[in-house]
C-alpha cells in the first residue's frame, strides 16, 4: 500500500484528504506547515504528498521547491483553493506531478494520486 502525507493548514481540509484516501492509501503523516512538511518527509519518506499552497511561515510552493532539491524523486499533488493560472504553472513547472483545486471531488484526487504511481 502507498503511502502518503498530507500538508495543509486547515485541519478540517487535512481530515477530508484523509478520509478520502484512506482505506486505498495510508496516510503516515499530517503537517500544517511548510516547514513540518518537509521534517516529516524526511521522517517517514511517504509515497506521495497532498500539499497546499497559501499556508503560514512556508508556503506550498517554497515548500515543494526544498522537497524536491533534497528528493528529486518526490511525487506532490498540490491541493489548493488558489486556481490562478501562474501558480499552477509554477508548480507544474518546479515539479508538482498534479494540480487539484478546492473544493475537490474526492474521485478526482484519488484518480490524481492513482496516476502517480502509473
Amino acid at each position: 500500500m502507498h503511502t502518503g502525507l498530507i500538508v495543509d493548514d486547515a485541519a478540517i481540509m487535512r481530515v477530508r484528504l484523509r478520509e478520502i484516501l484512506e482505506p486505498e492509501f495510508q496516510v503516515v503523516a499530517e503537517a500544517g506547515n511548510g516547514n513540518e512538511a518537509l521534517s516529516l518527509y524526511e521522517e517517514t519518506k511517504p509515497d506521495f504528498v497532498t500539499l497546499d499552497i497559501t499556508m503560514p511561515q512556508l508556503n506550498g510552493i517554497a515548500a515543494l521547491k526544498s522537497l524536491l532539491a533534497a528528493n528529486p524523486g518526490a511525487r506532490v499533488v498540490i491541493v489548493s483553493a488558489v486556481g490562478q493560472k501562474q501558480i499552477v504553472f509554477d508548480a507544474i513547472s518546479i515539479g508538482a506531478k498534479d494540480f487539484i483545486i478546492k473544493p475537490f471531488d474526492p474521485e478526482r484526487v484519488l484518480k490524481s494520486v492513482r496516476r502517480l504511481f502509473e
